[in-house]
């Protein structure tokens, strides 16, 4: 139960400093005339990531590699078939034909790019440099496509940033700094019961990250996606989606093999093979009359219930 507990609190603790995080970095943004899709695209989309970012940064450094990759794994499976498929169930998902032609193309080659450096169940400094690298041009390309231009996305924030507008601006670096904070401390909370709980009932730490830690870093694209799609705000809970896994591969994969090379000897083949077929099956869904449809989404929710049954520990 202490470490059922544990887990409980450092998913609420990563929840409430993504949020805190993604509310300063607005409202800062913002304040300097940043246009509305270039935060929706990188600000909020990478915001939501950081609870993924801190952990997998932080079981890199202590050794845990399977729990590090896991929780990049997981959480894009369960990026593209529960939350895209929940957000498509709740409200048709209309997708912008930039979407189809530029980023899930980027997402799909980061799969299996990322997919190949896992191959042999480690990754090293030179493979992590090359997708910061790929990260760097696709946030520069991003900026340049969004280029000053304002769109009704400001609507589909998934923070309520009028409010911190309304207040001093240090107030933007108390959220940005506290919710970093809260991140990292909830990070050492999760990972510490998930390492006990997964000792104490004798199952693998890759799964615990597949599983409890993925789906609990992804809290944030949760709420983002299902919101924006009650909203009927497609393009923002596509774009979490979309921008969010390129994030988790490129951005957190890269960082915590730059800062600590680490090994990875639970996450096998059938994984990788999993996170590859969701990835590329989201294209041709999605680009079926640039429409993610109802039954198309439950598609997805039943492809994960599906991939969650196949590693559940017999």
């Amino acid at each position: 139960m202490t470490y059922i507990i544990q887990i409980i609190s450092g998913i609420l603790m990563l929840y409430a400093g993504a949020e805190a995080l993604c509310r300063g970095s607005a409202a800062l943004a913002r304040r300097h005339n940043i246009p509305p899709l270039v935060i929706g695209l990188t600000i909020v989309a990478y915001g939501t990531s950081a609870p993924e970012m801190v952990v997998s940064i932080r079981a890199a450094m202590t050794g845990y590699g399977d729990i590090a990759v896991g929780n990049v794994v997981g959480s894009n499976i369960c990026n593209i078939g529960l939350i895209l498929g929940i957000s498509a169930m709740i409200h048709p998902i209309r997708v912008h034909v930039g979407l189809i032609r530029k980023d899930i193309p980027v997402m799909i080659a980061a799969t299996l790019l990322c997919c190949v450096f896992l191959l042999d169940g480690k990754t090293d400094r030179p493979e992590g440099m090359i997708l910061l690298v790929m990260l760097g041009l696709f946030t520069w390309i991003t900026i340049r496509r969004a280029g000053g231009t304002a769109t009704h996305q400001t609507a589909a924030m998934p923070v309520d940033i009028g409010a911190s507008m309304m207040q001093r601006p240090w107030m933007d670096w108390i959220f940005i700094f506290s919710g970093l904070g809260i991140l990292i401390l909830g990070a050492r909370i999760l990972i510490g019961g998930s390492i006990r709980a997964a000792t104490l009932l004798g199952i693998s730490e890759a799964f615990i990250g597949l599983t409890i830690v993925a789906v609990g870093t992804s809290l944030p694209e949760l709420a983002t996606s299902v919101v924006a799609a009650w909203k009927n705000q497609s393009d923002m809970a596509a774009g979490n989606v979309i921008g969010s896994n390129i994030f988790n591969l490129l951005g957190i994969m890269g960082v915590s093999s730059t800062i600590h090379p680490f090994s990875s000897k639970s996450m096998n083949a059938g994984n990788l093979l999993a996170l590859s077929v969701i990835t590329m099956l989201s294209l041709p869904l999605m680009k079926s009359g640039f429409e993610l449809k109802r039954w198309e989404g439950g598609i997805l929710v039943l492809i994960y219930a599906i991939y969650i049954f196949s590693i559940w520990p017999g």
